[in-house]
């Protein structure tokens, strides 16, 4: 299991939508080449790849920070509890 901590601020949330998004329209494109070609052809319409990583990008540097989780700071971890005292510690017993 990781040990990094998830931001789940707008801003980051959004950040996290990049890769579906170009995903998606990477093969809406290639979709659009297929069915008709010629002036949709990917050659023609990869541009809209770059329009939809700026517009996510416009879209997550307007965004609030309430929240925000900074992941280069370590989380903050408790000390282990300190074991319990031994109630026979001290006390002579059989064998010895």
């Amino acid at each position: 299991m990781s040990d990094k901590i998830n931001c789940t601020c707008r801003r980051c949330t959004i950040r996290g939508l990049m890769g579906p998004a170009i995903i998606t329209t990477v093969g809406v494109l290639f979709l659009l080449s297929e069915f008709r070609g010629g002036y949709l052809s990917f050659g023609n319409t990869f541009p809209v790849i770059l329009i939809v990583i700026g517009a996510i990008l416009l879209a997550s540097s307007l965004a609030p920070t309430d929240g925000h989780v900074d992941s280069s700071t370590p989380p903050v971890i408790p000390p282990p509890p300190a074991p319990p005292a031994n109630p026979y510690q001290g006390t002579q017993g059989q064998g010895q």
